[in-house]
């Protein structure tokens, strides 16, 4: 029977905002998958703009690959938090994958959300 836990996103601290520094590949880490195969992350991710310019925010999926793995969206200004990633799952693997993440302009852009972990 599979086990459901509610986490915070591995590269928050205490569930806090992280702010994108990174303004390329790779991006500033946002969440780490488990290392065990028969784990699922189902992750929610949501961004949030606080300069006075829209901007675009790139998640890396798991890789760097384009257009395989990254997810682009334009982040509008000072308007809130934006659902970006909407409970896309992602598989643990022997090598973890990582979602990280990189903005037009840094320190401007901040992501929060959680992971619903899903363990056999």
């Amino acid at each position: 029977m599979a086990t459901f836990s509610k986490q915070i996103l591995s590269g928050s601290t205490d569930g806090k905002a992280i702010l994108v520094a990174a303004t390329a590949t790779a991006g500033t880490t946002i969440h780490t998958g488990s290392s065990t195969a028969t784990t699922l992350d189902e992750v929610w991710i949501y961004a949030q703009n606080t300069d006075t310019t829209d901007r675009k925010l790139t998640i890396e999926w798991g890789g760097t690959t384009a257009p395989n793995d990254l997810i682009e969206f334009t982040v509008k200004a000072e308007n809130g938090l934006y659902l970006i990633i909407p409970g896309l799952i992602l598989k643990g693997n022997a090598t973890p994958l990582v979602i990280r993440a990189f903005a037009a302009t840094a320190n401007v852009v901040t992501i929060t959300g959680y992971v619903n972990r899903i363990t056999a």
